[in-house]
């Protein structure tokens, strides 16, 4: 028996139901990610919450996701993928309804946290069964289908958070994940293989706990920073606690060597280093943009929860339509080229927010800087996603890109925690600070273009 198919295996195991359960479960992440920036200002008006309490509505979320990502693979690696899983699925299940039935704004960003931790053990472990149940090119039709429902669901779920929030009220955007987290662990119950890798599993409980503690310091500083405008001895101790944790982390990942839940010798490649310097960047500039728009739309600009969700439909629509055959371009082109134009057109993109005023319409104010944007991340991800796969040797695939995935929320951990002024302001000042954000998210999506043009000489495509 292979280490992939360890015992427990389920006598009724059906790759097609695997495929159903897996896409389930990761969905519940996918939507929640994309369907909270039009509840973000019914949350902050049912509580009176200030800017930097919703900004915690999203980072208490995101912080436990980052950091326990690679974890969560791991624990999975060790005890059982199946069993990670429904564990994972089960708490994010549970912790939606707290968060639906939160009486108080510190219970919901508990609950939130719980959340996270939920989706740091399923989303790498649904990965991983699918990597597990089918095999050559329907592996990768499999993962090519589980990327695609992922995308969809999350280029809908903005549409049905909006006329949830707008009908029902914001605590149904957490009420439809229970039927989804449901039907995911009855088919991994009922039709998933269990699964494993004999020693392979990095149970680096350390390293997870000074990871969370130091991006945790490292969040809470520039929170504060970001609404005040000043560091004050309370930032600047939780800054200084952040960066020693993060530098005894990285002193703990040394000493464990091959062992370690993040290799350090996986950046001795260059190309590995500059692919995730690029995922930090450009993922904090797109999300960003992605929590504003609408924030911004509904806050100050006069749509409706459900408008909103429209408004920001075009763009999952033309990445997930078009990523595909992007991704067979750049594999003939090599991912350099697409790795410096896309990042630059996604900042054309975020400079257009200048004609966002208002005043403007949807289609002179909106549309554009949505659709530019959406092509640049449309012609950026797909290579960027499998030059990652490329720039490491075959063990450490899974490994690299789990990291990367980590890599891609910590940058919207850290630009979620910088947008403190703008969701402070209301009415013209809220347009203003707005346009300034955006404007520092397209230096920073630039600057993530100059990564890919000097650090990615001879980097490779991964191919499915």
């Amino acid at each position: 028996m292979s280490p992939r198919d360890s015992s427990a295996n389920s006598t009724r195991t059906d790759p097609r139901w695997t495929l159903v359960a897996c896409i389930l479960a990761s969905s519940l992440s996918f939507v929640e990610g994309s369907v909270l920036g039009v509840a973000l200002p019914a949350i902050r008006e049912s509580y009176g919450a200030a800017a930097e309490d919703v900004q915690w509505v999203v980072n208490s979320y995101l912080l436990p996701l980052s950091a326990l990502l690679l974890l969560g693979g791991a624990l999975g690696d060790h005890f059982g993928r199946r069993r990670l899983l429904v564990v994972g699925t089960s708490i994010f299940a549970l912790t939606s309804l707290v968060c639906a039935l939160a009486p108080s704004l510190p219970i919901l960003l508990a609950a939130r946290a719980a959340q996270g931790v939920g989706a740091a053990l399923l989303l790498p472990n649904s990965l991983a069964l699918l990597n597990a149940a089918f095999q050559g090119e329907k592996r990768g039709r499999a993962v090519g289908i589980w990327a695609a429902s992922g995308a969809a669901m999350a280029a809908v779920a903005p549409l049905i958070g909006g006329w949830l929030v707008g009908t029902v009220g914001w605590p149904a955007i957490f009420y439809i994940n229970v039927p989804l987290a449901f039907g995911a662990i009855l088919l991994a119950i009922w039709f998933v293989s269990e699964s494993s890798e004999a020693g392979a599993g990095r149970t680096d409980y350390g390293g997870a706990l000074l990871a969370t503690g130091g991006l945790g310091g490292l969040t809470y500083a520039l929170t504060l920073w970001s609404a005040e405008r000043t560091f004050g001895s309370q930032s600047l101790i939780a800054l200084a606690a952040g960066f020693i944790m993060l530098a005894l982390f990285l002193w703990v990942e040394f000493r464990r060597g091959r062992a370690a839940m993040m290799p350090l010798e996986l950046f001795k490649g260059r190309c590995f280093s500059g692919l995730n310097l690029l995922t930090f960047l450009l993922y904090g500039a797109f999300a960003a943009a992605m929590l504003l728009i609408p924030y911004v739309l509904i806050t100050s600009g006069g749509y409706s929860p459900v408008r909103a969700g429209l408004a920001m439909l075009p763009l999952p629509i033309l990445m997930t339509t078009i990523s595909p055959t992007m991704g067979s371009l750049a594999a003939k082109m090599g991912p350099r080229l697409p790795l410096t134009v896309g990042p630059l057109v996604v900042a054309g993109g975020l400079l257009l927010s200048r004609l966002a005023t208002p005043d403007s319409s949807y289609w002179t104010g909106i549309f554009p800087m949505i659709v530019i944007m959406a092509a640049g991340m449309t012609i950026a991800v797909a290579p960027l996603t499998a030059s990652v796969l490329g720039s490491v040797e075959e063990q450490h695939v899974a490994m690299a890109s789990g990291f990367n995935s980590a890599v891609a929320r910590t940058g919207g951990l850290i630009a979620t925690a910088l947008l403190g002024a703008v969701l402070a302001s209301k009415g013209a000042e809220l347009f203003a600070e707005f346009h300034a954000a955006m404007m520092v998210s397209a230096g920073v999506a630039a600057v993530s273009s100059l990564v890919a043009l000097t650090m990615l000489g001879g980097v490779k495509m991964k191919k499915a």
